[in-house]
């Protein structure tokens, strides 16, 4: 007992030394390191106790131990570490204090250590970084300082090429000689090659003739490539001493280069079609031409899946399979030549698709993907250009799981902001996001998908350490190895807010270190700000990464939060809270530009420009916009922002007027447009003009001489107001200027000059953009005075009227005649550009200086020539005219004769080209002046109008028109006196103007009995006049009558409100506007004045009729499809006191039904006879009035009636059938009932069946039907039956075939047996009755006849058996008749006789009975009384 008090108080004692270790345990309390320069921080419940000392598990049975979330989890895990955990032993007291206090201390070191490596961690990383800035900042693409040169060397000398390049990263260079690439191996006696920073050097010894050649030195880095070119030429000796040439010879000839010939023009493509791009050179590509370079916006392309990019020959073409909105930019392609890079290029616009709803937004562009992690990512877009019918309200986003392939939308309501965070994804997916705007009219087309995007951690490979041991090997280590034990985690840290909405807060925080080797997810939760009570903000959501958004936040309201980490080991502490945090202000559409400004740039495109609005920080770009003066039909322009303040806008139409406006872009949408721009006129600007050409000679005196040129191709918009000319001797290189004031002809005398001596002349051409280049310097001209008899040569060739197959040649004069006057020319043609095959065009010559070519090709090119005659002879020819290609230009107009709303005569050309100083030049047979006393032109923008005053006879000839700037542009009219005499009737037409009637007089009468009489003209003016006249007298308005006229509309109209026979009459409106003026008369007499007086009174009757029970059906009669009658009607606004009774000649039709609930009352007949006519007669009534209908169905009614049911009953037909008698054949149809109103008709193979001995028409109630007795094989064929019900003709048809004949006839020649087998049957036709009776003691004589062939034999039977006492009966037998006497019959005479007779075919039995009564008995009632 002693024993156990002490062991009891030993225990007690080690519990009260426990109990006092743990709370001077308690007192130390654990430290929560941050950094090492903050202080540590204590948990007063929760004390270290090192695991040396005492065990856990002994910890966590202690009932007394104070315990929290901490010790659960730890309790938790107690099963994973049991066997770890199960060699501690426990100490206790001050030495567990101790110990705890080492481990602190401990703590301390390691966290500094910790601290000073993560801080020489972040200086390397900041160091890295900024050596990687440094290098990015220094980066350049390759660039040749020197390039290479040619060279030029003799056999066996030495040479050295050389080159120096640029670039950062420093590039490979690679040698190639003649396309192949340059091995210095495979020649080391004769190459050598060096490179020192950035310069290198070829050196080739002895060089041979096969050393000659173009070598090429290509420099390549990850910024680019660049190309240099140098040709060697060896020149060898042969034969030096002999006295032989030397030759030269190069490895590769100078071919000619590659240049851009036709390339691509601004391009517009729909929104995911595909576009193509294509170049064509000038020739074929040479070797180092070869790679040609696409970019967009300065951004070269690549091969891709969506990009197809090939060389080849003389192409270069890129095609792009699917282009959409982000695809829209500045294309160009770059060509390298000898001297340096060629570009072309070209803006490519897209237009949007197919709108998904009509009215629906336009799609978004640009989708971009960032901030992407385990299960969040964050997306951003650009508004689309074109909003539908109404602005856009906002998008909703969408999401493609791949592994799925099916879109889902990520947002319920709609985000107006053009970003919106993404979360809940699952880790390690991969997914596609898109876009779509939203109006009211619906959900727009969706964006162009985002690339595939994969979900994971983006810190994953930071906590991954890599190192490389010997022979190549490496050794991966996770920073969770390094950590260690880490069980239950620690809180995350730095919570704050990464994004800022006006309707979402997206939260990030700094994933907790070390965070141990499990999965780990995040619990997030809010509060107040101010407030200590904290909610769960991530409720039912599972956060993976250290991204979360939040959108149930309210405005103004400001919130904290923190996160606690989660593992499956347990929870961790929460967070430090973060900051305040609220939603963001409601981001600001941007506000638009402005000051936009077209400025001409070509006949076919604008340049705009416009100032950036003064707050420019959010915006991304500018939308572009365009309409035609004065309709404001807007159209995009753009459907990418523009970057820039400028843009050239294509594809507008010449010389129409347009007008643009801007937006602004921005994340927040677009802003509202700016202010239009002042119209403008599509046209060229002004540029100098092209230089002239084909200086001729055209006269020399000796020391004069007259020059002609052509005039520039190019007037360059404005049209050339002078020429200047230059000259100078053959030989000289100083040109001097003739004449100082522009010569305004295209010809000039030149004095002063000296015989015999040679002169060359060039020409410059000056508008009012300055002076252009000057012309190629003509042939060398001498001068010497002409003396030839011949003619000079024509000069000054022009075309006119170029179209498809034909085209007018104009020419001046020669200014030397020769020996006498001119008096024809021949003309020539050679067919292209340079031929010198000339064809003589007329065989005789021609006395006009014009002449109408045709009969040419279309498309073909020609050049002309011409040379005057005379007596003398030909002259000399004119110079070639420039080459034209026959072929009408796009959007050319001919002259067009009309009359212009004054009724005068008019000839009318537009121009498709014209610029501001433009002319049009009218003449008459090309040459003669407009008379203006008798016509005069006047211009309206592009269109010229030529007025005659007075046209007659002498008007009528060939009218031509012409640009002053662009003669090329022109036309002609030949004026005849058809279209003289035509236009002149069409002129009085116009002066004379007749008001247009869109309806003459109408006549209307209104339900309640009014009537209206109106006409209606086209819109008239507020001054028009108006003049009615009644029976002649002009009348207006009355309170009997009431006269409107409505200018606006041209409608005249006259009211009644109770028309009377005192408005009988004619009615005439007569109208004046101006000069225009019509009339129009209404005879309202007769019978079409009664009809409409009589309808008034009708519809004032009705409208008192309806204030009580009145009938909206009428009783009508109809037919329904079985041939019944139905006699109905239907009343309405009926009551419960309402009755409704029928008559039919004054008697009342009980079975009459009516429907007191529909108001329907009807009466069927089911079988029409002429007793169903008569005449019917309903009335509806109760206290507010009666109503009656009639229906007469007498005379022609009734004939209407029983067309109809004919008509019915004709449709109730079946087809045709056949059916076997005795007599014959029976084609019969079956019909509801037949009545003897539809008239039948029979046909046979298309001839009517006339009544005769083998066919007889017969009809029964349900069938009608042909007999056909005797038939033989001519009945086969065809049988028509013909209803006629009085209006229409209805046909059966039967095919009588062999077949069919042959089955009838077969049952025919049965049933005709059968017939003859009854008619000769042995029968019994009359005698006995069924019932004799006979008093007793009497005679009975029983008497019947007989008949069959042959003779029967006869039976008589006296209950069933023959009878063969000749002593009691007596039976006498003739052909025709037998008889049985009964003598004397008594009580047993009584019962059943029969007689029996038959033959070969058939026999028959007829039974009577016999009763025999006694005397003063009564007989049987039923008897026949004998004796």
């Amino acid at each position: 007992m002693e024993t156990k008090m002490v062991m009891q108080r030993e225990q007690e004692e080690q519990l009260s030394q426990m109990s006092h270790s743990m709370q001077l345990s308690s007192q130390i309390k654990k430290r929560t390191f941050t950094s090492s320069d903050e202080d540590v921080s204590y948990s007063d419940v929760q004390p270290i106790i090192p695991a040396d000392l005492m065990s856990v598990k002994e910890i966590l049975n202690m009932n007394t131990f104070p315990r929290n979330r901490t010790w659960e989890i730890l309790e938790e895990t107690m099963a994973a570490d049991e066997e770890y955990h199960r060699e501690k032993w426990t100490r206790f007291g001050n030495e567990a204090e101790r110990v705890e206090i080492d481990v602190i201390r401990n703590q301390h070191v390691l966290r500094n250590r910790v601290d000073k490596m993560a801080l020489r961690r972040q200086a390397e990383k900041k160091k890295s970084a900024h050596m990687n800035y440094l290098e990015r900042l220094s980066q350049k693409a390759p660039d040749f300082t020197v390039p290479l040169r040619a060279h030029t060397v003799w056999e066996g000398m030495t040479v050295i090429l050389s080159c120096s390049i640029q670039g950062c990263p420093p590039p490979k260079l690679e040698w190639y000689k003649d396309g192949e690439q340059l091995i210095i191996s495979s020649r080391p006696w004769n190459y050598s090659l060096q490179e020192n920073f950035g310069l290198s050097v070829l050196e080739i010894r002895k060089c041979s003739l096969e050393d000659a050649g173009e070598y090429k030195v290509v420099a390549k880095s990850a910024l680019g490539e660049a190309t240099t070119f140098g040709t060697l030429v060896v020149n060898s000796y042969q034969g030096a001493v002999a006295g032989s040439e030397s030759s030269q010879t190069t490895g590769l000839q100078q071919q000619q280069e590659a240049q851009f010939d036709i390339s691509f023009p601004p391009t517009w493509v729909k929104e995911s079609s595909s576009l193509s791009l294509q170049c064509t050179f000038t020739s074929a590509l040479l070797p180092f031409q070869q790679d040609v370079h696409w970019f967009r916006d300065g951004i070269q392309l690549q091969q891709s899946s969506n990009v197809d990019i090939k060389t080849f020959n003389n192409k270069a073409i890129i095609t792009l399979m699917a282009a959409h909105k982000e695809n829209e930019g500045v294309y160009s392609a770059r060509l390298r030549t000898r001297d340096g890079i060629k570009e072309h290029k070209a803006f490519v616009y897209l237009k949007d698709g197919s709108a998904a709803v009509l009215g629906g937004p336009a799609s978004p562009l640009a989708v971009e993907v960032s901030d992407v992690n385990k299960d969040y990512i964050f997306l951003t877009w650009q508004p689309p250009s074109a909003d539908g019918a109404s602005p856009v309200e906002g998008y909703y986003v969408e999401r493609c799981d791949l592994s799925e392939g099916e879109w889902v939308r990520c947002n319920g309501h709609i985000q107006k902001m053009c970003h919106f965070p993404v979360f809940g994804l699952k880790e390690g997916a991969q997914y596609q996001f898109r876009v779509c705007a939203v109006n009211k009219a619906g959900v727009g087309r969706p964006s162009k998908a985002t690339e595939p995007v994969l979900t994971a951690d983006p810190l994953e490979h930071t906590r991954t350490m890599v190192f490389k041991v010997d022979r190549g090997r490496t050794i991966t280590i996770t920073k969770d190895e390094l950590e260690g034990q880490v069980k239950a985690p620690f809180p995350p840290t730095d919570v704050r807010a990464c994004e800022l909405s006006d309707t979402y807060v997206v939260l990030s925080w700094t994933e907790p270190e070390p965070r141990g080797r499990e999965p780990l997810t995040f619990y997030v939760e809010r509060s107040m700000a101010g407030k200590k009570s904290w909610e769960l903000a991530s409720l039912d959501m599972v956060v993976n990464s250290p991204r979360f958004p939040v959108f149930d936040l309210v405005k103004d309201k400001q919130y904290c939060f923190r996160v606690r980490s989660i593992n499956k080991y347990g929870v961790s502490d929460p967070s430090d809270p973060s900051a305040p945090i609220s939603l963001g202000k409601p981001q600001a559409v941007p506000p638009p530009p402005h000051s936009v400004m077209a400025i001409r740039d070509t006949d076919t495109s604008v340049l705009l420009k416009w100032l950036e609005p003064k707050d420019k920080d959010d915006i991304l770009g500018y939308y572009l916009y365009y309409s035609e003066a004065g309709k404001q039909e807007w159209k995009t322009v753009n459907n990418k922002p523009l970057t820039t303040t400028r843009f050239i806008v294509h594809g507008l139409k010449t010389w129409k007027e347009y007008v643009f406006r801007v937006k602004s872009v921005s994340r927040a949408g677009n802003s509202r447009y700016s202010d239009e721009s002042h119209p403008i006129m599509v046209k060229s600007a002004i540029n100098v003009p092209s230089s002239p050409s084909a200086i001729a000679l055209l006269l020399c005196t000796g020391s004069e001489m007259v020059l002609g040129w052509r005039a520039p191709s190019s007037n360059g918009g404005s049209s050339v107001r002078g020429y200047y000319l230059d000259q100078k001797e053959k030989g000289m290189k100083i040109w001097r200027e003739v004449n100082t004031k522009p010569a305004k002809e295209r010809q000039l005398r030149v004095s002063d000059l000296k015989t015999g001596h040679f002169y060359q002349f060039r020409v410059f051409a000056a508008n009012a953009a300055g002076v252009g280049k000057p012309s190629d310097a003509s042939e060398a001209f001498l001068c010497e005075k002409w003396t030839m008899p011949e003619p000079g040569c024509p000069y000054d060739l022009e075309f006119r009227e170029v179209r498809d197959d034909s085209l007018v040649l104009l020419w001046a004069s020669p200014l030397y005649e020769g020996q006498g006057p001119v008096n024809g020319y021949m003309l020539e043609m050679s067919q292209g550009n340079q031929s010198d095959n000339w064809t003589i065009l007329t065989a005789k010559p021609i006395s006009e200086t014009r002449y109408k070519v045709t009969g040419l090709q279309t498309g073909h090119t020609y050049r002309f020539r011409v040379s005057a005659v005379n007596n003398a002879g030909v002259g000399r020819a004119s110079l070639p005219s420039e080459p034209v290609t026959v072929q009408t230009q796009p959007g050319t107009e001919e002259i067009k004769i009309g009359v212009d709303d004054d009724g005068f005569i008019f000839l009318g050309y537009e121009a498709i080209e014209m610029n501001d100083d433009s002319e049009f030049l009218w003449s008459k047979n090309y040459t003669e002046a407009i008379d203006s006393q008798r016509a005069k032109a006047e211009t309206t923008k592009n269109r010229s109008v030529l007025t005659f005053t007075d046209p007659s006879e002498e008007d009528l000839g060939l009218y031509t028109v012409e640009m002053s700037d662009s003669p090329q542009l022109s036309s002609s009219y030949d004026f005849t006196a058809e279209d003289l005499e035509r236009l002149k009737e069409l002129s009085w037409q116009v002066r004379n103007p007749l008001i247009a009637l869109k309806s003459t007089w109408q006549v209307e009468v209104s339900e309640t009995g009014s009537v209206r009489l109106w006409l209606q003209t086209e819109s008239l003016s507020n001054s028009a006049e108006l003049r009615l006249v009644f029976n002649d007298r002009e009348i207006s308005s009355t309170p009997h009558r009431t006269i409107n006229f409505n200018k606006a509309k041209g409608l005249v109209e006259i009211l009644f409100d109770h028309l009377s026979q005192e408005d009988e009459g004619s009615y005439t409106a007569q109208l004046r506007d101006g000069r225009a003026k019509n009339q129009c008369t209404l005879v309202f007499v007769d019978q079409k004045f009664r009809e409409i007086l009589a309808l008034a009174d009708w519809n004032r009757w009705d409208i008192r009729r309806k204030t009580g029970p009145y009938f909206q059906e009428f009783l009508t009669w109809s037919v329904n499809e079985d041939c019944e009658l139905i006699i109905q009607c239907k009343v309405t606004n009926t009551s419960k006191d309402t009755s409704f009774k029928c008559f039919k000649d004054g008697v009342e039709i009980k079975d009459f039904a009516y429907d007191q609930t529909t108001g329907v009352s009807s009466f069927s007949v089911p079988q029409v006879t002429k007793k169903d006519a008569g005449s019917y007669r309903a009335v509806v009534s109760d206290s507010r009035g009666e109503d009656v209908s009639t229906l007469e169905l007498l005379d022609n009614e009734d004939d209407k009636l029983l067309q109809k049911l004919s008509e019915q009953c004709a449709l109730s037909a079946g087809p045709l059938r056949i059916e076997s008698t005795a007599e014959g054949f029976k084609i019969y149809s079956s019909l509801r009932y037949y009545i003897s109103f539809l008239k039948t008709s029979w046909y046979f193979k298309g001839r009517t069946i006339d009544q005769e001995t083998r066919t007889k028409p017969g009809s029964s109630m349900q069938k009608v039907w042909i007999e056909i007795l005797n038939p033989t094989e001519n009945d086969k064929g065809e049988y028509t039956l013909e209803m006629f019900d009085g209006k229409g003709t209805h046909k059966r048809f039967y095919e009588l075939s062999a077949e069919a004949f042959a089955e009838a006839l077969l049952e025919h020649q049965r049933l005709k047996q059968l017939a003859i087998a009854e008619k000769n049957r042995a029968k019994v036709i009359k005698g006995l009755p069924d019932v004799v009776a006979i008093m007793e003691g009497k005679s009975l004589c029983l008497t019947c006849f007989i008949d069959g062939d042959p003779a029967p034999e006869i039976f008589w039977l006296r209950n069933d058996r023959e009878i063969l006492d000749q002593t009691q009966f007596t039976i006498t037998k003739e052909s025709k008749r037998t008889s049985i006497i009964v003598n004397k019959v008594t009580m047993e005479d009584s019962g059943k006789y029969s007689i029996f007779v038959r033959n070969q075919y058939g026999s028959e039995t007829v039974d009577v009975t016999l009763s025999v009564y006694k005397k003063g008995e009564k007989p049987p009632a039923n008897a026949v009384e004998m004796g």
